[in-house]
Formats: structure tokens, sequence, C-alpha cells
């Protein structure tokens, strides 16, 4: 009986494992394979594969072409530089297009649903020469599709309203509308004409933005970055009527000046052309102020926003760094500080702050050492410096960074400028005095009591 038993269990036991086995089998010969109720693609072409794309609307045909560097270009109705992110976009759209669902599997009368004269057509070209020319034609009458079908294939297929906008574009969907087209990671110089100043800004071995000319000058990096960031967001508007871009350049050529940019990187320089138009209301305020651009990357006039015009025209303190220490956020490792004819030095060993061998309380050290951070210029000047009786010298930047600065006094203005600097900094009165009391109150570390106790 129980060898009986044990027999009718591995029975068992090989029926399930077959069982098992074979549901296995099932379920990876599904795999790969679409649902019953899936929709039918219409497309699938690896996007690497493509070359080219045509869109036909009528009789306007819009061509895109892909360059040996992987970059797209227009190159019909006429050669113009591409948005690659649209271009990209279209491809993406094209590469897996899924029908709604399949409506004729041999249509004999094409004219039923407007793919006899498709009112849109794109012809997708393969790099190995091979083609594809898809057709849109009339909405379903249910409305939120259209008939769509391949060339040379019987089947008519509706897809969803989606799917032929995002291939219903014209040239101007696909062009560039940056009017600067310069690199920001390549950017090597920037130039810029406003309020009759002209100034030139480039990096130091920092990769810092310094202001070049009209003379060498520390420069406020966020506001240079600023400038470049309004230059490269600087668009064109597409859709334009050619009446208005008429108007444009009417009104640009009786408008001022306001500013002149240029952008140097390693495909060469750039120069864009503010100018406001005249307000015709008397009572026109600021935020109604009309700009016009013109660009030497792009062809025509296009009226800007206030953020591109108020944005340039700037003058040359506008972009001078004001603050008279540059560690800004990094941590000084050694602070040297000369009041009247008291001096002192602090060292920072591992995290605490040392005078010689004594131990510095570090909350009047952070105290000192933001004092000296937010030291800022309220105006600059061209000379009036006298004879400094304070004196700060921060070292940061692992040894690497050394600022010295010199504060003077004449009446009651306060000057200060850096060492080997030409500029001179007028510093507020209060801050001057915040400094000192700061520099004054630092003290020697004092352990807790019962620290001294347990001594």
């Amino acid at each position: 009986m129980r060898i009986r038993g044990l027999l009718i269990a591995a029975l068992a036991l090989a029926a399930l494992s077959g069982g098992v086995w074979w549901s296995n089998k099932a379920a990876k010969e599904k795999e790969g394979k679409p649902a019953a109720d899936a929709a039918p693609k219409i497309l699938e072409v690896a996007e690497d594969l493509f070359r080219q794309v045509e869109i036909r609307k009528g009789e306007e045909a819009t061509v895109l072409r892909k360059a040996d560097d992987g970059k797209w270009q227009l190159t019909m109705p006429k050669p113009l530089q591409v948005d690659q992110d649209a271009a990209r976009s279209l491809v993406s759209s094209l590469s897996s297009m899924s029908s709604d669902r399949l409506v004729e599997e041999k249509a004999a009368d094409l004219a039923t649903f407007g793919l006899e004269k498709p009112t849109l057509a794109v012809l997708l070209t393969r790099k190995d020469g091979k083609t594809q020319k898809l057709l849109v034609g009339d909405e379903t009458p249910t409305g939120g599709g259209f008939f769509a079908k391949l060339d040379g294939d019987a089947r008519v297929f509706t897809v969803a309203s989606y799917v032929k906008s995002n291939l219903d574009k014209t040239y101007k969907d696909f062009q560039d509308k940056r009017l600067l087209t310069f690199d920001s990671d390549k950017l090597i110089r920037v130039e810029l004409a406003a309020k009759n100043q002209s100034m030139e800004f480039g990096k130091n071995n920092q990769n810092e933005w310094q202001l070049l000319k009209p003379k060498p000058l520390r420069a406020d990096g966020g506001h240079v970055e600023e400038l470049i960031r309004k230059l490269r967001d600087a668009k064109m508007d597409t859709a334009v009527s050619d009446e208005d871009a008429k108007k444009f350049a009417k009104e640009f050529a009786g408008a001022a000046v306001v500013a002149t940019a240029k952008t140097t990187d390693a495909m060469g320089t750039q120069q864009l052309e503010v100018r406001q138009a005249k307000d015709k209301a008397k009572d026109a305020k600021d935020t109604d102020k009309t700009y016009y651009a013109k660009s030497s990357a792009v062809e025509g006039i296009h009226k800007v926003g206030s953020d591109l015009g108020d944005g340039l025209n700037k003058g040359l303190d506008d972009f001078r760094n004001k603050k008279l220490f540059d560690f800004g956020f990094s941590d000084p490792a050694k602070i040297e500080i000369r009041d009247g004819s008291k001096t002192a030095a602090y060292q920072k060993t591992a995290d605490k702050w040392m005078s010689g061998n004594k131990q510095m309380d570090s909350p009047g050290i952070q105290a000192l050492v933001d004092k000296l951070r937010d030291l800022s210029s309220i105006k600059f000047l061209d000379s009036g410096f006298t004879t400094a009786f304070f004196e700060a010298t921060v070292t940061s930047g692992d040894g690497k960074r050394v600022e010295k600065v010199q504060i003077a006094k004449s009446g009651n203005s306060y000057q200060a400028r850096r060492e080997n600097e030409p500029a001179i900094y007028e510093l507020d009165g209060k801050a001057v005095e915040e400094l000192q009391k700061a520099a004054s109150e630092v003290k020697e570390h004092q352990p807790p009591k019962d620290e001294k106790k347990k001594k």
C-alpha cells in the first residue's frame, strides 16, 4: 500500500510539473507579441535610421534632413537653423505610430476617407534610401480622429487627433527661434554697449567673469550670467504675419538704440541690436515700452519683451562687483586683522580657530567672517583714498586665494580698496563700525564650568 501511495504521488507531481512547464512555454511564446486587441501599428522605425523627413501640405513642403553630425537641418523651403528638440519630437512621433483601429483591410475608394488627395503627407527617408509615405485624410465622422494609411498599403486606419497635430507642421514650427544661437558653455566673450558706455566681459583663471573694458575690474558674476541668460532666451515670434513684419521693420528704423550686445563662442561672434520705439501715447507707462531687435544670426526685425530691453539697458556700475571680498560662502582658512595699532591673526586647524596656541571662540570668529563677507560698496569712486586705519586679510580656497582690503576715512566718508586693484569703494559707515566691533569681540574659547571641574 505504501509503495502504491508513493507511485500515485510521483505521478501527480509529474503532471503538475508538466502543467507548469507548458504554462511557462506558452507565456514565453506570447512574449514580444502584441495583445489580440492591440491597435495595429502603422509605422515602426528606429529613430537612428531616420535620414530625412518631408512634410507636404498641398503645394507647401517642409524638409528636414539629418546632417553627418547628427543634427537636423531645414533645407526647404529655405535653409534655416533648426530647433533640435522640435525635430526630435517629430521623429519620435513617426518612429512608433499606432492606429486607433483598422477601418478597412482593402479600401477600394480612398476618396471616401479623403486619402485620394490627402491634406497632409509625410515622406520618411531612411539611411539606406528606402522611403515610406504616410497619408492623413479627413476627420472621422464622430470626430476626435483622422483617417490615415501608408502609401502602397491597402489598409485604412484611424489615428487620434493628437497624432495629426504632431505631424501637421510647417518650417516655422522647426525653426530655431533664438535670436542669438551661441553655445553658453563655450562662450568666451560678451560685449555690451549701453548708456553711452562700452563694456567687455571675459573669464579669469578661476573661470569667473570679469570686466576687461573700459578697464580691468571685478565683475558681479551673477549679473553677468543674468545678462547672458537674457541674450540666450531672446526669441522671435514665428507666428507674426508678413504685414506685421513690415510694420516692425518700419518702426525699428525710426526707433532709438537702447543697446548693442555681442557674444563670441567657438563658432564666432554674433550681434543683437535692441531699439525702443517712440511712445505715441502721452500717458504711456514704463510697462508700455515697445522694443525691437535685429540679430546677425537670423533675418528680419523682431518685437521683443521689456525683459530683454530693460535687461540690456545697463551701465558699467550695474555689472561691477560691490563685494569687497570674493571668498563668498567658502570657509576662510586664515584671517588677519589690523585696527589702528592692534593686530590679530586667526588660523583654522581642523574645526577649531586658533590664535597662536590659544583656541578662539567659534561664534565670535563666525560673526567676524559674516561681517567681512557682507562688506559691500555703496558707491564707486575714482579717487579719495587716504591713509588706512583698518586692514583685513582673508586666505581661502585651500590657500590659493588671498584677499587684502584696506579701509580709510575722510571726514564722514569711508573708502576701501583691494590690494593690487585701482578701484576705490565707498562704504557705509555703520557697516565699518559693525566690522570693527566684530573684530574687537573675538575672544579666547572658555570651556564650560563642568569641564573645568573635571580638570
